[in-house]
């Protein structure tokens, strides 16, 4: 079934009709003090720089940021105002615009924080058991997923229980790339194994605690497990899709809508920042800065690794460098392309979240602002909005699918392991 949404030579300047780009010269609004709440992850690095080496000082912006412990915090301190604008989950802003969540609260981006970053990682306990069923040295996220599927077989079939994996947010980039990961390998994730919710600071503890047996969170924390000794990375957001959306910064409709001048700003600094953050020479005073106790608190050598993309895979030497692991500007990665917010929704009816309908798909779109962006910015890709995504070298799905956005329901139904049941339900309260 092919539905067109929106012809995609309009959806740069269609999504969230109701809320016009600023104009350029409008009145001034003056300087204005916008307070940030932050999830402590490698991907705060462009609204941290931002605060921190003046690039939003010299927009005539202070940020002040609030680091918070949990993307539910987050989302609620948004939505009852304490927040002006916020580091979420790319997801987020399309849950709330399609009422799904406890307190969906209308939320919009302007701005993504760059790709990449996040990791799968599984308990040395596991993965001595993935060996065991016959892991080949140098395995790809692929063949661990299907190795991992012999070893669940063995663990019911000798009546174990199933593991505990865990992710950050129902609504989020890691969830959905867990699960991406464990169905590309034939694992159901409803049915074979079972899903909690863990805020990032916590996932090494519960690693090592027993609590999970492995998790998908972003940087520093896989490997942060991986050097403690208690986990070992199997996969990376590149090896499921290196262009997933990962995230965002959000904002309030009414509220861009009250402070146009202030939104573009707001980008223009953000761009600057992650222009400085994509170059590796400032990497280490960047590394030195996030490693703070009021931000990330985690060692930086480690996070120095991170941002270069050099893996301890797990604390007995072995090591693997993925190039840009982290991307903060390059390619127009900071576009909030409605594509992305589409190929949210897909996963989000594959998993049994949403329902699909014309209507819903246009819902999810207006999460997504690229006007502004181009507004603000003066540029944006070339390369339509509405694009077909896994196409491309170096640009696949893991799976070798693609996604259309104007064949949402094909694409959903051509996977094989999808949400087949009576829908359960996932605590975002955490």
């Amino acid at each position: 079934m092919t539905t067109t949404l929106i012809s995609p030579g309009a959806a740069s300047a269609a999504p969230g009709a109701a809320l016009a780009a600023p104009a350029r010269g409008a009145k001034s609004e003056g300087a204005r003090v916008l307070r940030a709440g932050f999830i402590p992850l490698v991907d705060a690095s462009v609204l941290i720089a931002a605060a921190e080496f003046g690039f939003a000082a010299r927009e005539g912006l202070a940020l002040d940021l609030v680091r918070d412990v949990s993307w539910a915090n987050v989302r609620d301190r948004l939505a009852f105002r304490q927040f002006d604008i916020a580091h979420m989950l790319s997801p987020m802003p399309v849950a709330s615009m399609l009422g799904l969540g406890s307190n969906p609260s209308p939320t919009i981006t302007p701005f993504s924080l760059g790709r990449g970053g996040n990791a799968i990682t599984l308990s040395t306990r596991l993965f001595a058991r993935m060996r065991d069923a016959g892991a080949p040295e140098g395995a790809d996220a692929l063949a661990h997923a299907r190795v991992l599927r012999r070893v669940l077989d063995g663990m019911r079939d000798a009546g174990e229980a199933p593991p505990t994996f865990g992710m950050t947010y129902p609504f989020s980039s890691h969830n959905y790339e867990f699960r991406y990961w464990l169905a590309a390998g034939g694992i159901d994730p409803d049915l074979d194994v079972k899903l909690v919710v863990v805020p990032p600071p916590l996932t090494s503890d519960a690693l090592a605690a027993g609590a999970i047996d492995g998790f998908c969170v972003g940087a520093p924390w896989n490997m942060v497990a991986s050097e403690r000794g208690v986990g070992r990375i199997v996969a990376a957001k590149q090896d499921i899709w290196p262009s997933a959306p990962e995230k965002v910064i959000g904002m309030r409709p009414d509220w861009a809508e009250s402070h146009p001048e202030t939104v573009s700003r707001l980008l223009v600094a953000l761009d600057a920042a992650a222009r400085w953050c994509d170059r590796g020479e400032n990497h280490d005073e960047l590394a030195a800065l996030l490693a703070q106790p009021n931000y990330i608190a985690a060692p930086v050598d480690i996070i120095r690794r991170v941002l270069a993309g050099e893996f301890s895979l797990d604390d007995t030497g072995e090591r693997r460098v993925i190039p840009d692991y982290f991307t903060f500007h390059g390619g127009f990665a900071n576009y909030p392309r409605p594509s992305h917010a589409l190929w949210t929704y897909s996963q989000m009816l594959r998993w049994g979240q949403a329902e699909w309908s014309p209507a819903l798909a246009e819902k999810a779109l207006s999460a997504y602002r690229p006007d502004l962006y181009r507004a603000a910015l003066g540029t944006g890709p070339a390369d339509a909005d509405l694009r077909a995504e896994g196409t491309s070298f170096g640009d696949r799905f893991m799976d070798g699918f693609t996604f259309d956005p104007q064949a949402i329901p094909d694409y959903v139904a051509a996977f094989p392991v999808r949400y087949e049941r009576v829908a359960g339900s996932l605590s975002d309260d955490a």
